[in-house]
């Protein structure tokens, strides 16, 4: 049906609005104003029951959206992260990032739908054209505006279609809280794994390349030996998560050429065990000079002095590397004594 089909007594009264002076171009004024076209009705501004079902299907729209957030909350809670499925033509996918993907975007795009059918087919689609003013704008231009947005608001149907008005406050008030659920996805709270190793009393030092325990005989003075805890193997699911904090170098030296008293007395023989982790920005450290007992990040240069209990003597890192307390076990292993007594690496958490 088209507005030629209606009687011209049931057509909506047309309102005035200043389309500017229309003329016509000739060689005096190439650029006339041509004016606005003439104004076509839709279907919706001539039967009722059109705009009704327009109306329902706006509220439809927005009640999917409210539904396809209340789904993504569902999923997020009750599919498990390590679950997968076959979806063709992709292939096996997460289930959980699909599922989150499906229903966020099914109610983002159902709220944008919603408003632009709102807008199409309900709201009033008369052009209205204004000619330029001063930038400062007078009294009479800012009561006209104010006017203006009262009559946009009033053709918009906002109080007058509450089927709409209320099923788009429902779906704008539900899709904020799929922003808060996502940020559960960054990961569960650390709380106290970052003051804590793998580390533990009668935990065996292992040699990282031999992957065997370390006996006291097997550690050379001026000697560098990279070693983790006993069971910590890298087809460990968390292995880079646990090797990053218990990354363990061992130096031995004189007994005498260890200058502080604490590093001795957590020594064995003169054997020496620190974090290999940079106390800056987490390095590894790994550059080692005999003669000095220095050890060299290659990342910032920060050095460290291992006769001295490891302190800081050149670079950005702000103290020094965590010592780990060692001993030997009945079966004459090199054992742990404890964790480190304070967190690895760049600990800004226990600065609090």
């Amino acid at each position: 049906m088209s507005s030629q089909d209606i009687p011209e007594e049931n057509l909506p009264a047309e309102q005035e609005h200043a389309h500017g002076a229309v003329s016509v171009a000739d060689e005096k004024n190439p650029f006339a104003d041509p004016g606005l076209p003439p104004h076509e009705h839709r279907i919706q501004d001539i039967d009722e029951r059109a705009a009704k079902r327009s109306e329902r299907v706006v509220a439809l729209l927005f009640t999917v959206s409210m539904l396809a957030t209340v789904g993504f909350i569902a999923s997020y809670l009750a599919i498990p992260h390590d679950k997968s499925i076959f979806v063709f033509p992709i292939g096996h996918i997460s289930a959980l990032n699909f599922a989150l993907g499906l229903t966020l975007g099914a109610a983002l795009f159902c709220i944008g739908a919603g408003a632009v059918h709102w807008a199409r087919t309900l709201m009033s689609d008369v052009e209205m054209a204004d000619e330029r003013h001063a930038i400062e704008a007078p009294p009479e231009l800012k009561a006209k505006v104010m006017a203006d947005f009262r009559q946009g608001a009033e053709e918009s149907g906002l109080g007058r279609r509450k089927l709409i008005r209320n099923t788009m406050f429902g779906a704008l008030t539900l899709m904020p809280l799929s922003a808060v659920f996502l940020l559960g996805g960054l990961g569960p709270a650390p709380k106290s794994k970052l003051r804590h190793t793998m580390w533990a009393k009668g935990k065996r030092l292992v040699n990282m390349n031999t992957n065997q325990p370390l006996r006291p005989e097997d550690v050379m003075v001026g000697s560098l030996t990279f070693a983790k805890p006993d069971g910590l193997e890298e087809t460990n699911e968390d292995f880079q998560n646990e090797i990053a904090k218990a990354a363990l170098m061992i130096v031995r030296l004189q007994p005498g050429n260890i200058k502080d008293k604490r590093e001795l007395d957590w020594s064995h023989e003169g054997i020496v065990a620190f974090s290999k982790i940079c106390t800056h920005v987490g390095c590894p450290i790994s550059l080692y000079e005999q003669q000095t007992h220095h050890v060299l990040c290659p990342c910032h240069q920060s050095t460290f002095d291992l006769s001295d209990g490891a302190r800081v003597i050149f670079g950005p890192a702000g103290h020094a590397l965590p010592q780990l307390r060692i001993g030997v076990d009945s079966d004459g292993y090199l054992q742990a004594l404890g964790d480190f007594e304070e967190p690895v690496g760049p600990a800004f958490w226990e600065r609090g």
